[in-house]
C-alpha cells in the first residue's frame, strides 16, 4: 500500500474509534436528561432556528429518514413540535417546546464538567489544534466528495 492510502486508512479508524468514544461520552450526558444521543443530536440541531429534517440530516451526518423518525418520536414525546416551512409546504420545520429546551439544558452541567477535564487534559491549545484539525478534514473530504 502507497504511504497516502495508509494515510487514509489511519485517517478513517482513527476516526471511526473517536466517534465511538464521543458517542459513549454523549450516552453518559444524555441519560440523565432521559435523553438518547440521537434525541440530543436533533434537538441541539435546531436550539438556534427551526430546520426540515433534511437540514437537520445535513448538519448532523444523519439520514433523513432516521432523523424524521426521530423528529416524530420528540413531538410525539412533547420535546418539539412542527411549524409550517414558508419555504416548502410538505417539508415542516422541527422546534424544540420548553420541555424540549429543558431537557437539554439538563446536560449542559455535565457537559460543561467533562469539556472542562478534556481541555484540561489536552491543554487549551492542544484542544484548539485537534478542532482545527478535525475542521480542516472535514472541508477537505467535502471538497473531494460533494453531498
Amino acid at each position: 500500500m502507497s504511504e497516502s492510502a495508509d494515510l487514509l486508512s489511519g485517517l478513517a479508524l482513527g476516526t471511526f474509534q473517536l466517534n465511538g468514544q464521543f458517542m459513549e461520552v454523549a450516552e453518559e450526558l444524555a441519560r440523565p436528561a432521559g435523553m438518547t444521543v440521537a434525541w440530543w443530536k436533533v434537538l441541539g440541531a435546531v436550539l438556534r432556528e427551526p430546520l426540515p429534517a433534511a437540514g437537520i440530516a445535513r448538519v448532523m451526518g444523519m439520514s433523513r429518514q432516521g432523523v424524521q423518525r426521530i423528529a416524530d418520536l420528540l413531538v410525539e414525546r412533547g420535546l418539539a413540535e412542527y411549524q409550517p416551512n414558508p419555504a416548502h409546504r410538505r417539508a415542516k420545520l422541527l422546534q424544540p417546546t420548553p420541555a424540549g429546551r429543558e431537557a437539554v439544558a439538563k446536560i449542559v452541567p455535565g457537559h460543561q464538567a467533562f469539556a472542562d477535564r478534556l481541555v484540561a487534559e489536552l491543554g487549551p491549545e492542544r484542544a484548539r489544534a485537534c478542532l482545527d484539525a478535525l475542521t480542516h478534514l472535514s472541508t477537505a473530504l467535502d471538497r473531494l466528495n460533494p453531498p
